[in-house]
């Protein structure tokens, strides 16, 4: 529901919302539900507004769901492209920068990504839409290895690892423990590009994810 006490005194009679406030409804209606629970009037229902205000923002549902495919493809994959460009001295400390992706959901929403891949089995255009991006992904991670002298059929196969290995995580929707996959990451970077991380590079990785190791705290 909405939160109606962040909404301004002025606003709280025919309040509107916002095209903002609306696609993020309509992204957990997707997330929870499928496609089909994408839908005009279920999506007034839980923001507490009138179905006539979905109008002032979006056109139909078509382009709500238009709005929702730009929106997961400007996030999870512009997050790919920019960690795979990001600074890095070393490939190991590369390899981190987008292994801090596949752990922020801040920057990369796995549980969108397998939204939309579920809804890609419903739609063609769907379908050529997550085809693309995933193709995109690959390229700016074979992009990386080849920035640090990686041959290009060596860099590409490196990249399908790293890749192959994410989604496998989201298409089998795994949880683990934190500690427990954080433990596997020097193990993953020694398998991605052929090295290890520094103590130092690894320190910097836990730092940008808030995370303090156990042998850190004794």
């Amino acid at each position: 529901m909405a939160d109606r006490s962040t909404i301004p005194p002025e606003k709280a009679s025919g309040w509107r919302g916002s095209r903002a406030l609306w696609l993020e409804a309509a992204k957990l209606a997707l997330i929870e539900g499928g496609l089909a629970a994408v839908k005009i009037q279920p999506l007034a229902a839980r923001l507490e507004l009138s179905r006539t205000s979905f109008y002032w923002f979006f056109k139909d549902r078509r382009a709500l769901l238009d709005a929702l495919l730009e929106d997961w493809d400007a996030k999870n994959t512009g997050a790919f492209r920019a960690a795979c460009a990001g600074y890095a001295e070393t490939i190991a400390e590369a390899v981190l920068n987008l292994i801090v992706v596949f752990h922020d959901e801040a920057l990369f929403e796995p549980r969108l990504d397998f939204a939309v891949r579920g809804w890609a089995h419903q739609s063609d255009a769907v379908t050529a839409r997550v085809n693309a991006a995933d193709e995109a992904r690959l390229a700016a991670i074979r992009e990386m290895f080849e920035r640090f002298s990686f041959a290009p059929e060596d860099a590409d196969v490196r990249a399908r690892t790293v890749y192959l290995v994410q989604i496998g995580y989201i298409a089998m929707q795994v949880e683990e423990d934190r500690a427990l996959r954080m433990g596997r990451v020097p193990a993953y970077v020694r398998t991605y590009c052929g090295v290890d991380a520094t103590p130092g590079e690894l320190a910097r990785f836990h730092a940008r994810l808030g995370y303090v190791a156990e042998e850190d705290v004794a």
